[in-house]
């Protein structure tokens, strides 16, 4: 039996947690998220927790069962934390003349190719960017659901991946890339 499906998960205070038709809602005070459960695995919510267990009577095999068990417990669990508290990324511009700004959930990024690039982001996702004299400048995204927020970082950071010998590119904070030696250090 899986170890983390096991784990119950405790509903904190302004959170409702509902269940109808394989699919549970979650309502919190940042905002409103759904995730279909497969009917292998049950789920009881009771006394201000969420337990999920696997249904015996199903006929998918043991093994799936188990899988369903801890990737549906992960996904609930990260819904309630993300309704109550939320999630943050924080995405920092490393090299020269790189910029970026938004107005509204539009951003631009200025990442050294011949033409701005354009990204427009779901409403479920708040952004702040930031530009310091000094500083490299900062994406600030927020949201309730991380799965979302982790494919738009993934596809902002596609725009200019970090590269090893410059360390340029679009890197989460505080992110160490792993340098390089360039050709001259390496001949001898």
């Amino acid at each position: 039996m899986s170890r983390i499906g096991k784990l119950p998960i405790s509903i904190p205070a302004g959170v409702s947690v509902a269940m109808s038709n394989n699919v549970v809602t979650v309502k919190g005070p940042k905002g409103e998220l759904s995730q279909y459960v497969d009917p292998s695995i049950k789920v009881n919510i009771a006394d201000g927790e969420v337990v999920m267990e696997i249904d015996e009577n199903s006929p998918v095999n043991y093994k799936q069962k188990q899988a369903f068990h801890g990737l549906y417990r992960s996904l609930v669990n990260n819904m309630v934390v993300g309704v109550s508290v939320g999630y943050k990324k924080e995405l920092e511009l490393v090299g020269v003349g790189y910029r970026v700004s938004n107005q509204g959930n539009i951003i631009e990024f200025t990442l050294g190719y011949t033409h701005p690039i354009f990204i427009q982001l779901p409403n479920v996702i708040k952004v702040e960017t930031k530009s310091e004299r000094n500083q490299n400048p900062q994406i600030i995204l927020e949201s309730c659901d991380k799965a979302l927020l982790g494919l738009v970082c993934a596809k902002i950071r596609s725009f200019r991946k970090p590269e090893p010998y410059k360390g340029k590119g679009v890197l989460f904070k505080g992110e160490v890339i792993r340098r390089k030696s360039g050709k001259s250090a390496s001949a001898k």
